[in-house]
C-alpha cells in the first residue's frame, strides 16, 4: 500500500489523519512541520503522497510545496494541502507552488480518504 507523508503542526490533527489514513491501509510518516518534513524525505525513497497543512511554524505548507517540487524525486509526487484556509488567493499561491489540490477542515474522513485513492489511481 502507499505511504503518505502527514505533516502538521497540531498533534490532534496529525493523529486524526494518521488513523484514518492507517485504517485505511496506508503507511503514514508524521511530521510536525516543513522543515521536520523536509528531513523525514531525506535519504529514503519518495512517499507516495504529501498531505499537509499550510498554517505551521518553521516552514509553512506552500513553501514546503516549493522546497518538494525542487527535489528530483517529488516533481511529480502528488501534494495535498489539508487546511482551514479557504480564501481563494491562498490556493492560488498552493496551486503555483505545485500543489495538486486543497482540502479544507474539517475533513469528512472517507472524503478524505477517497481523494487521496482518486489522486493516487
Amino acid at each position: 500500500m502507499a505511504t503518505i507523508l502527514g505533516v502538521d503542526d497540531s498533534a490532534s490533527m496529525r493523529e486524526m489523519v494518521s488513523f484514518t489514513l492507517k485504517s485505511a491501509g496506508f503507511e503514514v510518516v508524521e511530521a510536525v512541520d516543513g522543515v521536520d518534513a523536509l528531513g523525514k524525505v531525506a535519504g529514503r525513497p519518495p512517499v507516495d503522497l504529501v498531505l499537509a497543512d499550510v498554517n505551521m511554524p518553521n516552514m509553512d505548507g506552500i513553501e514546503l510545496v516549493r522546497e518538494l517540487r525542487a527535489l528530483e524525486g517529488y516533481k511529480f509526487i502528488p501534494i495535498l494541502l489539508l487546511t482551514t484556509e479557504a480564501a481563494p488567493e491562498k490556493k492560488e499561491e498552493g496551486k503555483a507552488a505545485g500543489a495538486t489540490g486543497w482540502i479544507v477542515k474539517p475533513f469528512n474522513p472517507e472524503q478524505l480518504v477517497g481523494t487521496i485513492k482518486k489522486v493516487l489511481g
